[in-house]
């Protein structure tokens, strides 16, 4: 004889209480999860918006000061005032071409003298050079017909009305007797402050 066996869940309803509160709680996590995400999208693009709005702000201020001064610049209707063209007129009259005034120091320089550097500062171009000690030679003629070259060469001259000798040294440099010499150049500006 065969005995049959049935299974009864009595507990069916607590198995789907138990599968609805899993479903509330995953819909609940994915609700909660969504939220998170949405507000930090949210505040990514409220900072971001905030901070290309202060950027928008700084280059308008940037482009007003940059159209005020343009405007200050129009004072008539060329954009440029007399005093500009006064100004664009003294510039260009009174700059030196310094490379015509280093050809023409090279053709003034023979071969007894040597420069050994040069400088321009406010309106003096200062030539320092040597030559050495000959017994046959006097070297401060030597130096003073190199003057008078300067003085003499037009490109020069021009630019360079007043020219003078300053410091002489003699020194011995590897048993060889030097003089050390300067010699000052003054622009007009630079010549009348000195007179």
């Amino acid at each position: 004889m065969q005995e049959f066996y049935f299974k009864i869940n009595l507990n069916k309803y607590g198995e789907q209480r138990l599968e609805r509160e899993r479903e509330a709680r995953t819909f609940r996590n994915a609700a909660i999860f969504f939220v998170i995400f949405f507000i930090l999208i949210l505040a990514g693009w409220f900072y971001e918006s905030n901070r290309v709005n202060k950027k928008l702000v700084a280059r308008q201020k940037y482009l007003a000061e940059i159209q005020e001064e343009l405007q200050s610049y129009r004072t008539s209707g060329d954009y440029l005032s007399s005093n500009d063209l006064d100004r664009l007129a003294k510039t260009f009259d009174d700059r030196i071409f310094w490379a015509k005034k280093m050809v023409a120091l090279g053709e003034e320089i023979d071969d007894k003298l040597a420069v050994r550097k040069f400088s321009y500062s406010n309106g003096v171009l200062t030539i320092n050079g040597i030559t050495e000690v000959d017994a046959n030679v006097k070297e401060f003629d030597l130096i003073n017909e190199f003057i008078q070259r300067l003085k003499s060469n037009p490109e020069i001259s021009n630019d360079f009305p007043m020219i003078k000798s300053g410091q002489v040294i003699k020194q011995v440099v590897k048993d060889t007797a030097i003089f050390e010499f300067v010699i000052e150049c003054y622009t007009p500006e630079a010549a009348g402050g000195r007179r």
